[in-house]
């Protein structure tokens, strides 16, 4: 039975999400559509520039994305802490540039508010607009609502874009959120879109790709002019660090680790051969704990077999029971990923 989003989601448990929404009944709505000889490729950027704009508003880090021709992928890091640190003003001002204040804020922001009950409600709105502001539904609606409104409206129609409500999957632990970034990331080159990553267009993979080599060409060139950025940036990677660690923000992987494994994660499903994972590629899945003899095949098909939440049996055990539900999908190919 599907279950509230508010149920599926536990700070607690973990901060990172993997969110999926496809259009209605899986059209080429982004892409090009066979029936109607149409190429709707153009709304992909719709969707990353919706994106990047989101995350410079909302408490949420993006970890990385795939947009394909009829759905979307992204894996989120929720913020609570920055949401919680925010000033009253900051909340108001990053609310306002999504939604409609109210007359109440208006005058409170004019200095106009004086009793003490006025207040208390003022104080009631912007704790609900806090916590809307580091919600994963609240930041798929605005984001899905844009790209519905905007494809309707280019072609003069009313109705669905998306499928559904978007499916949401709680990564649990560090091999967790390792195998599904690899999955989003390499959308493309399993579709048989692209052969390479650096092609891979509207993906995180690619924007880490070029950064990096940009940073490479600057200090090879010693120039200490800064390439221009937006106000966008991916959650950086840290190190080796555990997720446990708080004293530092990011993704808890090197990133020469992460560019070496879905290098040799690419080729290998490119070339629809198994393989054997070379001896420098081996230590981050051997400090996860990750069985290498079935890693390609859990990338490969991530999304078939976990369906609410990915991660450790015993993890996964405890998170059903705090949802209420007995069983998750996903726990057979668990036992075998983990070593």
């Amino acid at each position: 039975m599907t279950k509230a989003r508010e149920q599926q989601i536990h700070l607690s448990e973990t901060p990172y999400y993997h969110c999926v929404a496809r259009c209605v009944r899986r059209a080429f709505l982004c892409g090009k559509d066979a029936s109607s000889g149409k190429n709707y490729s153009h709304r992909k950027q719709w969707i990353v520039d919706k994106i990047k704009e989101l995350s410079g508003i909302y408490a949420l880090d993006v970890c990385a994305y795939a947009v394909m021709s009829n759905h979307y992928h992204i894996v989120l890091h929720i913020d609570a802490e920055l949401a919680e640190n925010w000033s009253d003003e900051v909340v108001i001002e990053r609310w306002l540039q999504l939604f409609k204040g109210n007359m109440l804020i208006d005058r409170y922001q004019r200095g106009e508010i004086k009793t003490k009950a006025e207040l208390n409600v003022v104080a009631e709105i912007i704790a609900t607009w806090r916590s809307r502001l580091m919600d994963i539904s609240w930041f798929m609606r605005c984001l899905n609502e844009a790209i519905a409104r905007e494809a309707n409206k280019e072609d003069n129609c009313k109705g669905r874009f998306w499928e559904g409500r978007f499916k949401s999957q709680a990564l649990l632990d560090e091999t967790a959120l390792l195998t599904c970034m690899m999955y989003v990331d390499l959308n493309p080159i399993r579709a048989g879109i692209n052969n390479n990553l650096e092609g891979s267009d509207f993906t995180s993979i690619q924007d880490r790709l070029f950064d990096f080599a940009q940073q490479r060409k600057n200090k090879k060139s010693k120039s200490h002019v800064n390439t221009p950025k937006t106000n966008f940036e991916l959650l950086s990677f840290k190190g080796g660090e555990s997720l446990a660690n708080d004293a530092q923000k990011g993704l808890p992987f090197s990133l020469l680790d992460y560019f070496e494994l879905i290098d040799w994660t690419g080729r290998v499903i490119r070339d629809d051969k198994k393989g054997a994972i070379p001896s420098h590629v081996l230590p981050i899945l051997r400090k996860l704990g990750v069985n290498d003899k079935e890693w390609v095949d859990n990338v490969n098909h991530f999304g078939r077999r976990f369906y609410h939440v990915v991660g450790a049996v015993e993890v996964m055990r405890q998170y059903s029971d705090k949802i209420g539900q007995w069983w998750m999908q996903g726990m057979g190919c668990s036992r075998k990923l983990y070593a």
